[in-house]
Parts: C-alpha cells; structure tokens; sequence
C-alpha cells in the first residue's frame, strides 16, 4: 500500500471548497477531512496564487449568472480574493524556485508548475485533482474519487518527529532562511551573534559562543584550558562517545567513574574516591571533571563541585541533551565552569544540521574559545596567537534556531506533560529515571529499563513503534579505550543499566492517543 505524508491541491479543490456548487464543496471538504484523518500534510504552491484567485472569481461569476444576479468584476475578485486568504490561512505554502522558470516552455505552464511541485515534495506526495488529463499525464498526480476511496496508511510513529515541529514552525523557519539567503553571510553571520545573545540570555550566563558541534564545543573548552598528555579528566562511561573522545583527542586520559543507578547520571560520590585513587597512583594530574546531563536530567552539581572545589578541578558541563533543563532554580548550561550543548537536530533544541555552543560566566575564557572556533585567531585571520580549529557556526543554522527557540518555552513544557504521562502509565511495569525534587529534565528522551528490554523491543517494533538503546555498550568497555585496560564488572551500574535501558517515542508534539496507544503496547507485552 502508498504511504502518502503530503497532499497537493490543485486549483479546481480549492475553487471548490471557496465558490463551487454545494456538491462539489461537500466533497472537496471530504477530501479535506479525510486528509487530516489520514495524517497527510496540505499543500498549497504560492505559484498558484493568482490562479487560484481569478478562478474563483470566474466562478463566482459564472454561479451568479445562472442565478441572474449581477455580479461585477471587481466584486467577484474581491470576493474571491477574501474566500481564498480565509481557505488559505494556516496552510503550508510550497515556495516556487528559480528553476521553476523553465515551466514557461511548457504549453500548460499550470498544470507543468503544480508536477514540478508535486515532484519537489517527494515520492510520497500526491496531487490532488478533478482533472483526468492532469491525472493521466502526472505520475504522481491521484484523482479526488480514488484518494477518498482509498485506505491510506496514517503516517508512522516517530522516535523523534521532527516533521511535526517543523509543520508548527514553518513560517518561521523559512522566514530567517530566506533572510539569510538574501544577505548572503553564511558563515559567523548577524544570525549567529543573535542567536549568542538569546542562549546566554535564557540559560543566565554572560557568554555565548556558537560552534559548529556539540563535540567541537567540548573540544574548545578543553583546548582552552590547555588539557593534554598527563592529564586526568573524570568523566561517565554512560554516554555517547563524545564526551570521552575529545579528552583523548588532546592526548589526556579520561578516568570513568560509575553513575548513579536512580538518576544514571555521574555518580559525586564516586567521583570523590576516583579522583583520590588518581593522585595516590601519581601517573596522572586530576584536571577536571565532565558531568553529561543524561537524557536531559541535569547531574548533582552541588555534590560534583564540592568534590572538584577541593581538588582544585574544573567543571565542564555537557548540557549537549539538557537545554532547558533545571536544576535548584539554575538552568541547564550555567552548572559548571563552563557547559557545551550541541543542536543535533535530535536535541531538545535542534537545528537541521550540526551546531554547538559553549556557555560561560567567564569573559576570559569566552575570548580565548572564540580565537579557538577560527583557527586560533588574534587580531584578524591572519594573525594566529594559539592552535585553534575550524569550529564556526553556519548562519543558516543560527537562522533556524533564532526561529526554534521561539517555539522552545511551549515545547519544553509539553515535554514535562508527556514525560508525566510515560510515567504514571508506566511505573509499576518497569523501571523509570528519578528526577529529584528541585531538578527539571529537558527529556531529550524518555528512557526505561527492564530486564525484558530485547523481548519489549521487538513487541513494540511489530505494532509500528520505534524504540532506541541509548547506549548499548559502556565507553570504558569500548575497543577505543581497550588500552586503558578497563575489563567488565569494573563499572557495574552502567553496564547493568546498557543491558536494560531501552527509550521510547519522544518530542513535545507526540499526542496523546498515539502516546497512550504506546503505553498500552508496552503494558501488554510485559504482562505478557
């Protein structure tokens, strides 16, 4: 069976819906329903426009006729024109492209502009039309009678949609992207410093510094604070790679400490005696300390910064899964000596590409990270005062974040909703993450953990859901850290946790039947 997402609508639909005979708008706006039922995306072509308006005027017109009413022009425009913007309003546009110019050689530059558009919507568009000559010359075209006919697939669940952010969005993001194609700065350009003060202004901290990663990011800050061989850097074994890899990047040696196995977070009580056990061996100098905010759950900054304050450590933050956390009152990204989130676009706060940024109260070192992101840049491009990298922010993902964050207060809020609901559905089933009181997670994901995790999978896999392992294996178990002579049973509590933990379908636009119809399967095949 088709699996169609988005529906382009021909001119005679909508002239249907906004002027035709009663019939034909009852079946038009069937068509309408029946799209909203099947989740399919409408689409309108700003091509179209001034079709769609002077056919609706003509047949205004022509209905105004055969009832011998008069109807002037200018008044059937007008009339047109307001039924038009009313049927319009809320709609997505498809924008017309330069290359859309080349419809003039066609004999019906209409009909060529709505398959050129059609086409540009993907294999899974459909143009929804009347017309049996358009239906017979357009593969992708599907005629009013047989799209309300058929039983089209709703589209799947999604661990993270980012389709449906976007939909919400749209006007927004493609306003700034079409700003920034017009002044042409794409790279460190007036989106990127907007977009560093409204990240320091919602996190609480003087400095913002955009980068191209989350990962470069890190790497910054380590780099900044002259981290390298002979140093020691503590941090979790119960993370993505990153954390651990930009420590060996600069040739320092990251020391795992075990987590916590309520909030799976770095354990501070763990870190105190792994760092003790490090200046005791004497081989390594304890440097400093990397917390990961797992799953969007800020870590025990308190406890860690006790620890790292009479150690004489630095605390770097990965807030790379935590925007918009909180912790005792303080925002994720102001919790360290200095925090590195990222905008992958699974984050809480996502572009639609890679990109970073550090978080500091500390002017010295937001100078010294931004002679970093340019090649370790002096007085201009030329004059090179330290080893840097290439860590700018593209402008254009500087634009669609500007337009994100706009969006992001509501979003976070709706994650709290939804993490709430999980919850309560699912706590006497399996095991769920402590948020303690005082703390606020950003839920990048939603993760449970089970010792039936591979059976509860594959159940959920056959009724359509998605499910992730975040992670599967411990980095200290990792063949990239083989030579640190790790061996398992050394780290229990991860490696307990990577054997169970298994996340669920996640974002702050997942509604509530698609949710509960989640939780249900989840219940039903642990009872099982």
């Amino acid at each position: 069976m088709v699996m169609i997402t988005d529906v382009l609508l021909d001119v005679d639909i909508v002239v249907d819906v906004c002027a035709g005979r009663e019939s034909q708008r009852q079946l038009a706006q069937r068509a309408l329903r029946h799209a909203e039922h099947c989740g399919h995306r409408l689409w309108l072509s700003v091509a179209s426009v001034q079709s769609l308006i002077q056919a609706t005027a003509e047949e205004l017109r022509r209905q105004a006729e055969h009832d011998a009413k008069e109807l002037s022009s200018e008044r059937a425009y007008a009339e047109a024109q307001q039924e038009v913007a009313q049927f319009a309003a809320g709609r997505h546009w498809l924008a017309a492209l330069a290359e859309d110019g080349l419809v003039f050689q066609h004999p019906d530059c209409l009909r060529a502009q709505l398959m050129k558009a059609v086409s540009r919507l993907g294999d899974n568009a459909r143009l929804l039309t009347r017309d049996i000559r358009l239906a017979a010359q357009c593969g992708q075209a599907l005629l009013l009678d047989d799209y309300l006919a058929g039983e089209w697939p709703k589209r799947p669940i999604a661990l993270v949609d980012l389709q449906k952010q976007l939909n919400a969005i749209r006007h927004h993001v493609e306003r700034n992207i079409h700003r920034v194609l017009h002044h042409g700065q794409f790279i460190m350009g007036p989106e990127v410093l907007e977009l560093e003060s409204q990240l320091a202004h919602w996190v609480g901290v003087r400095h913002a510094v955009a980068c191209s990663s989350g990962t470069d990011a890190l790497l910054m800050v380590l780099m900044a604070y002259g981290i390298g061989p002979g140093d020691a850097v503590f941090t979790t074994p119960f993370t993505f790679v990153a954390t651990a890899e930009v420590i060996a990047l600069l040739r320092a040696t990251p020391v795992f400490v075990d987590i916590d196995p309520h909030t799976l977070n770095i354990d501070p009580r763990r870190l105190d005696v792994a760092v003790q056990r490090i200046e005791d061996e004497g081989t390594l100098r304890p440097r400093a300390v990397i917390p990961v905010d797992l799953f969007g759950l800020p870590a025990d900054y308190d406890s860690i910064r006790a620890v790292a304050r009479s150690r004489k450590l630095f605390v770097l933050e990965d807030a790379a899964q935590s925007f918009g956390a909180l912790y005792k009152g303080r925002a994720a990204g102001s919790l360290g000596d200095a925090a590195a989130t990222s905008f992958f676009p699974a984050k809480p706060l996502g572009g639609y590409g890679d990109g970073g940024a550090v978080l500091t109260d500390d002017a010295a070192l937001a100078d010294t990270l931004r002679s970093i992101r340019i090649h370790g840049q002096g007085t201009d491009q030329y004059d090179n005062v330290r080893v840097g990298l290439n860590g700018r922010e593209d402008t254009l993902q500087a634009a669609i974040l500007l337009a994100k964050l706009q969006a992001f207060p509501e979003e976070v809020e709706a994650r709290q909703v939804i993490a709430e609901r999980y919850t309560a559905g699912l706590k006497d089933r399996v095991e769920t993450i402590a948020v303690p009181d005082g703390y606020r997670s950003a839920w990048s994901q939603y993760s449970i953990m089970t010792d039936q995790r591979d059976q509860l999978r594959a159940a959920l896999g056959g009724r359509g859901i998605p499910a992730a392992i975040y992670y599967p294996k411990p980095l200290h178990l990792q063949a990239v850290f083989a030579d640190l002579g790790y061996v398992e049973g050394d780290l229990p509590v991860a490696e307990s946790v990577a054997k169970r933990i298994l996340s669920l379908p996640m974002h702050p636009y997942l509604d509530e039947e698609t949710q509960q119809y989640v939780i249900d399967t989840v219940r039903d095949a642990l009872a099982a």
